[in-house]
């Protein structure tokens, strides 16, 4: 007999693990399992596309951990708690490693297997999700246009206005950076925050300072995390890319956006863009 097979013949009805449950398992109450197993509905027989499914859900339910995160580690910004922060956003940088490593199921799809189901989704998209926009406001990539095309949910659309409105995360981080003696321009920590941000030539002062310091102080940390932050959403939007070039080439997108095209202008987009430009000037 296997080790497995004796570990589960070694199970007694008096064993604890073997007891009925009371209705559902502590498990399922907690976890709700059971619901989130009902939330996968094919619409076609195409094989591929309970994978398409479960991926895309799974990505959702990374986006609402990283955007608690991200808001924690905001509030902790504002408090002048960085070690917070820093576990905060440690949080979420593995939050978004494990996002990345979501494409997997879905990331070789031949443009056969994928139309296989792509028209049962009809107008759906991606770029629709709510989730991944509060996602980009928080991270100061703010749109009136996209926030307006929430507007007919009106809890989403909430939700999403107070991320709009509120300052983001970045903003947060450059005015805790202030408040520790660094020379943060007045015109960045007084902007409109409704507008996305752009970099700046004081902002990028205030990184190369820190970057040419202490190479192990706690703010050459903070700059390092950030850094990691960025890089893992620049490696997640560039493997969006691949695998919609993959499925479907250079096609509109189901929503009638550009598609591939759409997706490369916005993987260009620099996140936290002073850290970057920091580098080359030191």
């Amino acid at each position: 007999m296997t080790d497995r097979a004796s570990a589960l013949a070694e199970l007694s009805t008096d064993d604890p693990l073997t007891q009925p449950f009371q209705g559902a398992s502590p498990y399922d109450e907690y976890v709700r399992a059971t619901l989130l197993n009902t939330l996968q509905e094919p619409l076609t027989d195409a094989a591929d596309e309970m994978g398409f499914l479960v991926t895309t859900q799974v990505m959702e339910l990374w986006f609402t951990l990283i955007v608690h995160e991200w808001r924690a580690a905001r509030e902790a910004f504002r408090a002048d708690e960085l070690d917070t922060a820093m576990d905060a956003l440690q949080r979420s940088r593995r939050g978004l490693q494990a996002l990345n490593g979501s494409w997997a199921p879905i990331a070789s799809l031949t443009p056969v297997q994928f139309n296989g189901f792509r028209a049962a989704f009809g107008k759906a998209s991606g770029f629709q999700s709510a989730m991944q926009r509060h996602m980009e406001f928080l991270i100061g990539q703010k749109s009136t246009a996209l926030l307006r095309a929430h507007s007919g949910d009106p809890d989403v659309h909430k939700g999403l206005s107070e991320a709009y409105e509120e300052p983001s995360l970045y903003d947060e981080v450059l005015r805790f950076l202030h408040r520790e003696g660094f020379d943060v321009p007045e015109h960045v920590l007084t902007r409109d925050v409704t507008e996305p941000y752009a970099s700046d030539p004081g902002v990028v002062e205030v990184w190369r300072q820190i970057y040419a310091g202490n190479q192990h102080h706690p703010l050459l940390r903070l700059g390092e995390l950030l850094t990691d932050v960025a890089e893992t959403i620049t490696r997640w939007r560039l493997d969006h890319v691949m695998v919609v070039r993959r499925a479907m080439g250079s096609k509109p997108g189901s929503a009638g956006s550009a598609g591939v095209k759409y997706l490369e202008k916005r993987a260009a987009i620099p996140v936290f863009p002073e850290l970057w430009e920091a580098r080359g000037a030191l």
